[in-house]
């Protein structure tokens, strides 16, 4: 276990880093961002241990990328996350940093059938150690930061050595140690590594109970939701901390005429009304008076091939049979064996042999070898 958590906020400390970090041993790594809190997930801290010593990191107070690009880029050196695809984003983003290698301790718990794979989960069942959930929800974009946050903040990684060195052994009496190896490096190569971002999805798709509504209702969710995202920016406050999606949801259901008949809208705050509601309201009246070939309906989804076929729906239905008497015989949750929209994936390929399973994509190098003849010959 660690033994001494160091707090760096200055050029001083990240030299004293750089001679920590000098050699091969895997580093533990984690972030924490403030998107709970703030209009922007900006990342706030970086905390890092070695097998003898943790430090926490603050991107806000100093520049990290050149004094952890080396470390966390170098193909000798594993980073160990739990649950680390977000990281993997916020480091690449905010830092530039794509980490090399990767060995993530809830992939490997996913893989070793754990009822529960959160961290605190993991720690207490196989180091007996019980982490507080104080700061859980904490707003990490606060300065300064009290010493009991920041021993809250290394305790992400303080243990994640220990706590690799049991899952990996014990994925290695399975016989699945590769299966988690092969999981991580797609997550690298997915998400660590990739060279432009994705437009962001149409607002809309989040907002529960959105895809029922007809086109001009979506527009005006829409607008809805463009109005609070503005607030929110110049508040620097998370969206949902304005006004919920179910608050918005229900103002474009109920269609109040004015800021009287706002405020009284099921969960909408009622401050946010009497302040900035008039604005909304003009809007929405703006998307009653809209044409119909003006409105922008709930977006079709560009990943469905249609209604399956009857003779597909059957042999998908096969394919999740068999998929399940795997997962079963595992001992794992199905979706990990092998997710319901890949079953799909391979109906629709129609693949004549483990080669040419192995080439549809999203299919894993394991899943081929686990399951691949049982549903070729399901097929």
């Amino acid at each position: 276990m660690t033994r001494r958590t160091t707090y760096i906020d200055s050029a001083g400390g990240l030299k004293q880093l750089g001679r920590s970090l000098a050699g091969d041993a895997d580093l533990a790594v984690d972030c924490e961002a403030a998107g709970y809190h703030r209009y922007s997930d900006r990342l706030c801290l970086v905390q890092l241990s070695t097998p003898s010593e943790t430090f926490v990191l603050d991107p806000l107070a100093v520049p990290l990328t050149a004094s952890l690009k080396p470390f966390l880029e170098e193909p000798a050196r594993r980073a160990l996350m739990h649950g680390g695809s977000y990281d993997l984003r916020l480091l690449r983003r905010d830092l530039d940093i794509a980490v090399a290698r990767l060995f993530d301790t809830q992939v490997a718990a996913g893989f070793l059938g754990e009822p529960a794979i959160g961290l605190q989960a993991l720690l207490e069942k196989h180091l007996g150690i019980r982490v507080a959930k104080k700061f859980q929800r904490a707003d990490w974009a606060r300065r300064p930061l009290s010493r009991e946050m920041i021993s809250y903040a290394a305790g992400d990684t303080r243990y994640l050595h220990r706590l690799t060195a049991v899952l990996e052994a014990r994925l290695r009496d399975l016989g699945r140690l590769e299966w988690a190896q092969e999981e991580c490096r797609r997550l690298v190569d997915t998400t660590g590594k990739s060279g432009e971002e994705e437009p962001p999805p149409d607002p809309v798709t989040r907002v529960k109970g959105a895809r029922r509504l007809g086109p001009r209702a979506v527009t005006a969710l829409r607008e809805a939701i463009g109005w609070r995202d503005g607030i929110a920016r110049s508040r620097d406050r998370a969206p949902f901390r304005v006004a919920s999606d179910a608050a918005l949801l229900e103002t474009v259901l109920t269609r109040p005429g004015s800021v009287e008949e706002l405020i009284r809208v099921k969960g909408f705050p009622r401050r946010l009304a009497a302040t900035d509601g008039r604005a909304l309201l003009r809007a929405l009246r703006r998307v009653r008076r809209l044409a119909a070939h003006d409105l922008q309906p709930y977006p079709v989804s560009k990943r469905g091939r249609g209604r399956p076929s009857p003779e597909e729906e059957a042999a998908f239905d096969r394919l999740n049979a068999v998929r399940n008497e795997v997962a079963a015989k595992l001992g794992l949750e199905r979706g990990r064996v092998m997710a319901n929209h890949l079953l799909r994936e391979v109906v629709a390929a129609r693949p004549s042999g483990l080669a040419q399973l192995g080439k549809v994509p999203d299919v894993r190098r394991w899943q081929v070898e686990v399951l691949g003849a049982e549903l070729l010959e399901a097929l």
